[in-house]
C-alpha cells in the first residue's frame, strides 16, 4: 500500500524532489574516486585565487601600470598555448594519475619560488613573470589530465552534475581567496599569498595519491608526440558541436574578462590606497561569487538537455552583465554585475564541458580537454593583454563597456552560423 499524499512520509518526499530539483546535485559524491579529486580541488581552491590576485598586484605595485599587468597574459598564455595541446596528448598516453603527482608537485615548487622572490623584495618584474609563465607550465598540463579523469571516475549521466559540482567549489574559493588576500595584503604583505597557496597544493598532493590507476585504454596512442596532437585537431574538425562550443568561450573570454584593469579601477575609481584593499578584492571576487550562488541552486541544470542553447544563451548574458559593469561608478553596482556575469558564465561551462566529455570518446579526452584548456584558460590571458592595452589607450570604461557589446555580437553571430550546435542535445540515459 502506498503512502496517500498527506502523510508524513509523502510529504518528506516531496520536499526532497523538490530540494533536489532547486540545490546542487550531489549524486556524483557517491562515487568514492571522484570524492577524492572534488576534495582535492577544495583545498586547492583558496590558494590557486592568492596566487591570482598576488602576480598582477606585485606587477602593478613595481610598475604603476596595466600594461605590465596585460603583458602577465602573454606570459601565462604561451606556456598553455603549447603544453596545453601537448599535455593532453600525455594525459592520453600515461597513467593519469601519475601525471596529476608530478604536476600538482611542479605547481607547489613553483609557488614556493614566488613566495621566495616576493619575500625578498624583488624589484625584477621579469622574474615574476619568468615564474608565473613556469608555474602555468605545470597548469597546462594538469588541467587537461585532471579533466580527462573525470569521466572515467562516473557514469556519463552525471557528467553536468559533477562539473557543476567542480565549478561551484571553485567558485567559493575564488571569493574567499581574493576577499581574504585584500584582508591579508595590507597585514601580512604580498609573499603571505604566495606562501598559502604553496603549502594548499602540497596538502592536494595526499588526495591526488589517494586516486586509482588511470592507464590508457584500447586505442589510445602509443606516444604522445605531434601526429598525436594533430590528431585532436582533425577530431575536432568532423565534430562542429565540440569546434562550436570552444568558439563561444573565446569570443566570451578574450572580448568580455576585464580583470587586468581591476588593479587600477581599484585604485583609480573605487579609492582603493596604493597599498592595496578591499575594493581590489571585491572585484576578483564578483564573478565568482555570482557563479557559487548560482551553483548552489543548479538542481535544475542536469534535467536540461540543450546544452547548445544554454552555452549560448550563458554566453550572451554575460556580455550583458560586462556592459554593466563597464559602466557602474560605484563598487557595489560593480559586483553586482560581475556577480551576474559569473553565473551566466557558470551556466555556460557547466554545458560546455558536459558537450566535450559526452561526444569525445576516452581515448581523445585529454587532447580534446588540451584544447579546452587552451581556450579556457589561454583566453583570459590573452584577454588580461588585449584590455591592458585597450584600458591604457581608451580608459576603462571605454574598453570594458566595448568588450561586452563585441561579446553579445559575436555570440548571436556564432548561433546564426552554426545550426548544428544550437539544436544540440545530450544523452539522458541513466543506465
Amino acid at each position: 500500500m502506498q503512502p496517500s499524499s498527506g502523510t508524513p512520509t509523502a510529504k518528506r518526499r516531496s520536499v526532497k524532489s523538490l530540494l533536489s530539483k532547486v540545490f546542487l546535485d550531489t549524486r556524483p559524491l557517491k562515487y568514492p574516486a571522484y570524492r577524492r579529486l572534488w576534495l582535492s580541488n577544495i583545498v586547492t581552491a583558496v590558494g590557486a585565487q592568492f596566487a591570482a590576485v598576488a602576480v598582477p598586484k606585485q606587477l602593478y605595485d613595481i610598475t604603476g601600470s596595466s600594461a605590465y599587468v596585460g603583458l602577465a597574459g602573454i606570459f601565462g598564455l604561451v606556456p598553455l598555448l603549447v603544453f596545453g595541446l601537448w599535455g593532453g596528448a600525455i594525459a592520453d598516453t600515461v597513467d593519469r594519475r601519475k601525471l596529476l603527482l608530478i604536476t600538482n608537485g611542479g605547481l607547489a615548487v613553483t609557488s614556493v619560488l614566488l613566495w621566495v622572490a616576493a619575500a625578498s623584495g624583488t624589484r625584477s618584474v621579469w622574474l615574476v613573470l619568468v615564474l608565473f609563465a613556469a608555474q602555468q607550465t605545470f597548469f597546462a598540463i594538469n588541467m587537461p589530465t585532471r579533466g580527462a579523469a573525470i569521466a572515467r571516475l562516473i557514469p556519463v549521466h552525471l557528467l553536468p552534475s559533477a562539473q557543476a559540482l567542480g565549478a561551484t567549489v571553485f567558485q567559493l574559493g575564488s571569493i574567499a581567496g581574493p576577499l581574504l588576500a585584500g584582508v591579508l595584503l595590507p597585514v601580512a604583505g604580498l609573499s603571505m599569498l604566495y606562501l598559502v597557496d604553496a603549502v594548499a597544493l602540497c596538502a592536494a598532493l595526499w588526495a591526488v595519491f589517494r586516486l586509482p590507476p588511470l592507464p590508457p585504454q584500447e586505442g589510445a596512442p602509443k606516444k604522445a608526440g605531434l601526429r598525436a596532437v594533430l590528431d585532436g585537431f582533425r577530431y575536432l574538425a568532423v565534430h562542429s558541436v565540440l569546434l562550436a562550443s570552444f568558439l563561444l568561450d573565446i569570443v566570451a573570454m578574450v572580448f568580455g574578462m576585464p580583470r587586468a584593469l581591476f588593479p587600477e579601477m581599484a585604485e583609480r575609481t573605487f579609492g582603493d590606497p596604493p597599498g592595496g584593499g578591499a575594493s581590489l578584492g571585491w572585484l576578483f571576487a564578483a564573478i565568482p561569487l555570482g557563479a557559487f550562488l548560482f551553483g548552489v541552486f543548479s538542481g535544475w541544470l542536469h534535467r536540461i538537455v540543450r546544452h547548445g542553447v544554454g552555452v549560448t544563451v550563458g554566453v550572451i548574458a554575460w556580455g550583458l552583465a560586462v556592459i554593466g559593469f563597464g559602466l557602474s561608478d560605484s563598487l557595489w553596482l560593480a559586483v553586482f554585475f560581475l556577480a551576474l556575469g559569473g553565473g551566466a558564465d557558470l551556466v555556460s561551462m557547466v554545458y560546455r564541458s558536459a558537450i566535450m566529455q559526452t561526444v569525445a570518446t576516452d581515448e581523445m579526452r585529454g587532447r580534446i580537454q588540451g584544447v579546452f584548456t587552451v581556450v579556457v584558460a589561454g583566453g583570459p590571458r590573452l584577454a588580461d593583454t588585449v584590455h591592458g592595452l585597450a584600458g591604457a589607450a581608451m580608459g576603462t570604461t571605454t574598453a570594458i563597456v566595448g568588450g561586452g557589446v563585441l561579446v553579445v555580437v559575436g555570440a548571436v553571430i556564432s548561433a546564426a552560423l552554426l545550426p548544428a550546435f544550437w539544436r544540440y542535445r545530450a544523452p539522458t540515459s541513466e543506465a
